[in-house]
């Protein structure tokens, strides 16, 4: 699907309309997408920071709910476009060329993107779940389309840190 489709559904629906006459000066600020390639957990959520309350809103396209979203003390979001014209099967593509050229043959099975901003740009932070428990973090410049970050783990090696944390604080 392509990134448009999403935020084109989001300015046509319905909470999306009240939410803003009510909250004139939100701003977008980041999406979260989960593309489940193994079943149907596919998600689409668009969040809204409301600076005069300073709290944050999302509103999730795949079941027309508004939410909060918990924020950190001191935390300003900066605002995305959502204008981007990109679709989430290139995205694949690329992360999936990556994986052949760095010999990984695993399978993706779902991939979670955050569609952040930063240094004056938006990118697509990702984690890719892959076959055999691993998984891959990634992340995309979205204006030039190509892999600024990538780095492959395992579950176990996640296992690893926390039990070595454990250790390191008495546990």
């Amino acid at each position: 699907m392509n990134f448009q489709f999403y935020a084109e559904k989001l300015k046509n629906s319905e909470i999306y309309d009240k939410f803003i006459k009510e909250n004139k000066k939100a701003f977008p600020c980041s999406c979260f997408f989960i593309i489940d390639k193994q079943g149907k957990d596919n998600k689409q959520h668009f969040d809204f920071f409301i600076p005069d309350e300073n709290k944050m809103m999302s509103i999730q396209l795949e079941n027309g709910a508004l939410s909060p979203v918990k924020i950190p003390d001191n935390f300003k979001p900066e605002q995305i476009s959502l204008e981007h014209d990109f679709d989430f099967d290139t995205i694949e593509t690329i992360i999936q060329k990556e994986m052949d050229n760095k010999k990984i043959n695993n399978r993706i099975q779902k991939l979670l993107f955050s569609l952040q901003h930063k240094n004056k740009r938006d990118f697509l932070v990702g984690t890719v779940f892959i076959s055999n428990f691993g998984l891959i973090k990634v992340n995309i410049d979205i204006q030039e389309k190509k892999i600024i970050f990538f780095e492959k783990k395992s579950f176990l090696d996640m296992f690893k840190i926390i039990r070595k944390g454990g250790k390191n604080n008495g546990n």
